[in-house]
């Protein structure tokens, strides 16, 4: 069973970055606006590769999301199907949880250079809409001192922040807020 304090951490990672049209549930139609969101965001074109590498990923997410969780076949993910899902990760760990971890890792390291620093962390979740300066203090929670946080430090974090109950886990800044 999903604890409260996961349930809240999950909620947030469902509302503000799956369901994009805020439906109250996750479909094909939430990833779809995602693309168009963060191809405005980088300033990418429909045409341009990178829009279209970033498309074929998050629909790939979507395959994997659905087919994991979509527990009634119904073409949506909803909240209760959405914590049942996450209850027995990371032991569980779809091919698709794990996509979207190098997604999330990439979108964020808009340097290409391998590892996430402040401001590239807060821009992307300030372009979601959440707070840019609660997203620096996250990000100064998970890079514990750091000025960076690499890949394999990110997969690390980014398991805590799906399978912990720890309220000052440094994992629970991977998506932009410092409380829940």
């Amino acid at each position: 069973m999903v604890s409260d304090f996961r349930k809240k951490k999950l909620l947030h990672v469902f509302t503000a970055f799956f369901d994009t049209n805020a439906n109250g549930s996750i479909d094909k139609k939430d990833f779809e606006l995602a693309v168009e969101r963060i191809g405005k965001m980088r300033g990418w074109a429909p045409s341009d590769a990178k829009y279209k590498s970033v498309e074929v990923t998050l629909m790939k997410i979507w395959d994997g999301l659905q087919s994991g969780a979509d527990a009634d076949k119904d073409g949506q993910v909803t909240t209760d199907e959405w914590f049942a899902m996450w209850d027995s990760y990371p032991s569980s760990a779809s091919e698709w949880q794990n996509q979207y971890c190098k997604f999330v890792f990439d979108l964020e390291d808009a340097s290409d250079d391998g590892s996430i620093d402040s401001e590239e962390f807060s821009s992307v979740y300030a372009s979601f809409g959440l707070n840019k300066d609660e997203a620096v203090a996250a990000f100064q929670k998970m890079a514990k001192g750091k000025s960076s946080v690499s890949w394999a430090e990110f997969q690390e974090l980014f398991k805590e922040y799906f399978s912990s109950d720890d309220v000052n886990a440094p994992g629970n800044g991977v998506f932009g807020k410092t409380s829940y």
